[in-house]
């Protein structure tokens, strides 16, 4: 799966490298949100990340993230994604966004001197909307299912340079 997000990303770049490019086509950001995992109730379920990508044009962006999903007990899940987001500008600060990708989900737990470690990956989509202050600064929500069993509501700042 891994591979083939990675062939597509590499379209994707091909592509969008023969249209023009737009000022301000990096950007980096952080979030902060919720997970809720069928299931598990009892759960602190603050989640928070960082982000990363770079728009191709006005509609089509690839994003890395990093986010802490979420902590049961002495049990720690964190996610790790690559995805290509399809953008749709409704207005000149307004736009809504598809994302799919392939993320890594880990999970590690301990209790005294051991940890136990067990990860799983999968594909990844979600849908947000994004408001864009000014040129640089821009203010986002989304929903993700990183899993089929996991949701994930998050909103998030971005800077792009």
């Amino acid at each position: 799966m891994l591979k083939k997000v990675a062939v597509a990303l590499t379209l994707v770049a091909a592509f969008a490298s023969a249209q023009a490019q737009s000022n301000n086509a990096f950007y980096a950001g952080a979030d902060i949100g919720n997970t809720k995992v069928d299931g598990l109730d009892s759960a602190d379920k603050l989640s928070y990340g960082i982000f990363g990508g770079y728009k191709f044009n006005d509609n089509v962006a690839a994003e890395l993230n990093v986010r802490h999903l979420a902590k049961w007990n002495s049990v720690n899940v964190s996610q790790t994604g690559l995805s290509v987001l399809g953008i749709v500008p409704v207005s000149k600060e307004f736009s809504v966004y598809g994302r799919l990708g392939y993320n890594n989900l880990s999970a590690s737990a301990s209790s005294g001197n051991t940890t136990v470690t067990a990860s799983t990956s999968g594909a990844l989509y979600g849908v947000g909307v994004n408001f864009q202050v000014n040129k640089e600064v821009g203010i986002r929500a989304e929903y993700q299912r990183p899993a089929s069993d996991t949701k994930n509501f998050s909103v998030g700042v971005h800077y792009s340079f």
